[in-house]
């Protein structure tokens, strides 16, 4: 079988999560959407199962997979529902759902529903993507508790640039947030990855653990509390074929790479079809029988090129990591002008393997 595949730690996975209960002191809500960002959405609910508070996701599609596993704690719909029919589904489900538009809080009120809903009430405080505005804010609150189809109310918003801690925006937010939710008596949840990790001042009864419980940091500059985050995914493939070159010969698609010395090439089984970053720059770090060495050329849908010059015990089915425990996902992708999101959500074709 083709050597690529990407090994999932598990027990990282629940590390990183502890790691956000410690730091909060809050009940935290794993969010898996996106399929868990590339890393598998029902194994990792069940490995965090008997630790979690419970679990978000984008979609109703997201959580019924979930519950379709038996996967039994609350999920949280962060995009809440696009048509109201949804809501009977919401119900029989046992879903806690978002409310960031006022035609979702006039839904809630006209429909006709077997149990009340639990709604997180999403407030605009500066991101300007979707949310309630500040000035409507308060009566979507009251509009909610008083139309007898609503338990429980969660107040939330969340953050354009926590992970820029010498931006002043989330201050502001936090501001524009707690001003508006004067008189408001609910629970709260604002803190992200980067709040969790990087804004403690911030107020949150509930924290939202994304990034974080992956292993990356969701910060470009180093972090002490990142640093206690352990990789959950490992990229892995083996050398496929190894190339004697001369200097001053191409390597790869469009001789973007020039041999300048007499090199020991590799060709790895792994490619941008799997999710490998197409725009990796030659230089970008890689593992190979337990050393570090860099990528060479352009990265084709299949394959990759690696110098294997000063590696002599590199050969014919020594192993590559291309991210993990020995290459961040994050250096990766800032070297590809991307972020370890789309890294982990990019990636395809090749099987996951998981272990505890």
């Amino acid at each position: 079988m083709r050597p690529a595949r990407a090994v999932i730690d598990l027990q990282a996975l629940r590390d990183n999560y502890r790691l956000a209960q410690e730091l909060t002191g809050a009940r935290a809500l794993a969010v898996i959407k996106a399929d868990a960002y590339g890393h598998g959405a029902v194994r990792c609910a069940n490995a965090l199962a008997e630790v979690a508070d419970g679990f978000a996701v984008a979609c109703i599609e997201e959580a019924l997979e979930l519950r379709e596993a038996g996967i039994q704690a609350p999920i949280l719909l962060l995009e809440g529902f696009f048509e109201a029919a949804e809501l009977a589904l919401i119900v029989e489900h046992n879903l806690w759902c978002v409310a960031h538009s006022l035609w979702q809080v006039e839904a809630i009120e006209q429909a006709r529903l077997a149990a009340p809903l639990t709604v997180w009430l999403k407030m605009d405080s500066g991101m300007h993507r979707v949310g309630v505005h500040p000035a409507d804010y308060a009566q979507a609150y009251q509009r909610l508790l008083a139309s007898g189809k609503v338990a429980k109310v969660v107040l939330m918003s969340h953050f354009s640039s926590a992970d820029e801690l010498d931006n002043p925006r989330s201050s502001e937010q936090v501001a524009q947030f707690t001003s508006t939710c004067q008189g408001l008596s609910a629970e709260v949840s604002l803190r992200n990855s980067p709040a969790v990790l990087g804004w403690p001042q911030v107020p949150s009864d509930w924290v939202r653990p994304g990034i974080m419980l992956y292993g990356a940091s969701p910060f470009e500059q180093p972090h002490p509390q990142a640093e206690r985050l352990q990789p959950v995914m490992t990229l892995e493939s083996r050398v496929i074929s190894v190339r004697e070159l001369p200097a001053g010969e191409p390597v790869g698609y469009g001789q973007k790479f020039m041999t300048d010395r007499p090199m020991r090439i590799g060709v790895v089984a792994m490619g941008y079809a799997d999710g490998y970053p197409r725009h990796a720059p030659t230089g970008t770090p890689v593992m190979v029988a337990g050393k570090r060495s860099r990528l060479v050329g352009r990265v084709s849908m299949d394959m990759l090129c690696i110098d294997l010059t000063d590696v002599p015990e590199a050969n014919l089915g020594s192993p590559v990591e291309l991210w993990g425990q020995n290459v961040l996902a994050s250096d990766v992708a800032s070297l590809a002008q991307s972020i370890p999101y789309q890294l982990f959500c990019n990636l395809k074709r090749v099987p996951r393997h998981y272990t505890e």
